[in-house]
């Protein structure tokens, strides 16, 4: 059967995916915050997953605000890199792996969650900047890759409770797909940031620290975290941390911390990343 190997918490701030592909990563501003990814990479390559389920949000790429799919996932054989206004990143396809997306739609589901599912669609930072981070430039990315997005730019997004419980759902859903795949699952956002408004540039590590804290320890206390909360501690765009409570649901209570670091500033977002394992 397939296995859960791993999950990762992972910021998705487009400014370092242009900080990778235009080679400034050892830059005086980049390197401190690259320097502390290098642990992530070294435990992503000894684990060499077969497929990563990449929970992210789509940014009016692949969805606007004529569609509004709370929870859609990836069905095809490839997702090309999507043009955000600038032209697409200089990064390979992600190849998908219908096989198991097509399971997951179907357990997931029957598990009473419904899910938008898509048979086209291209992928854009959210996606690729966390496999950047991850896995570098490779000329090809070294695993296949499930899409999941969620909603949390149109209100009302999914409450942190909903994902935590969607991740509990995939975990099942993977456990019962007969292949011998390795899996990792990504939570992608966050962390605390907002970029509009009189609060632009806002940065909470204290509650940020909270939320990893929690996140290893308690998840199911951090996912009662209400909206509000989000919104006043986090700022308007820190509601994607619920992304990374559908990685943590994923994995049982007990895990093992293998690699935590965040940096501020990157772009104006406090930037985390966080690899567990089951334990």
């Amino acid at each position: 059967m397939a296995r859960l190997v791993g999950g990762v918490g992972c910021s998705h701030v487009p400014a370092v995916g242009v900080a990778i592909d235009k080679g400034t990563t050892g830059d005086p501003y980049w390197a401190p915050y690259f320097t502390k990814v290098v642990p992530a990479r070294e435990w992503m390559a000894e684990v060499d997953p077969d497929v990563c389920i990449v929970v992210y949000n789509d940014h009016a790429s692949a969805f606007g605000l004529d569609v509004i799919p709370t929870f859609a996932l990836g069905l095809a054989d490839a997702f090309p890199p999507a043009d955000e206004g600038y032209g697409p990143r200089p990064v390979p396809p992600v190849l998908g792996h219908p096989e198991l997306a097509w399971h997951l739609a179907e357990s997931l589901i029957l598990d009473e969650f419904d899910l938008t599912l898509v048979n086209e669609m291209p992928v854009d930072h959210g996606l690729t900047v966390p496999l950047s981070v991850m896995f570098g430039q490779p000329e090809a990315w070294p695993c296949r890759v499930v899409p999941l997005l969620v909603n949390v730019v149109q209100y009302p997004p999914p409450t942190g409770h909903r994902c935590y419980r969607l991740g509990q759902a995939i975990a099942r859903a993977v456990a019962a797909f007969e292949g011998d795949e390795k899996v990792v699952v990504f939570g992608t956002g966050g962390m605390s940031h907002q970029l509009q408004g009189q609060r632009a540039g806002l940065v909470n590590v204290e509650f940020d620290t909270a939320f990893l804290d929690g996140l290893v320890a308690d998840p199911e206390a951090v996912a009662r975290i209400p909206h509000v909360e989000y919104l006043r501690e986090a700022g308007s765009e820190g509601i994607e941390l619920v992304m990374w409570l559908v990685m943590r649901g994923a994995l049982p209570t007990a895990v093992r911390e293998v690699h935590r670091a965040t940096h501020v500033p990157t772009s104006n977002t406090h930037n985390g990343l966080l690899v567990l394992e089951p334990r």
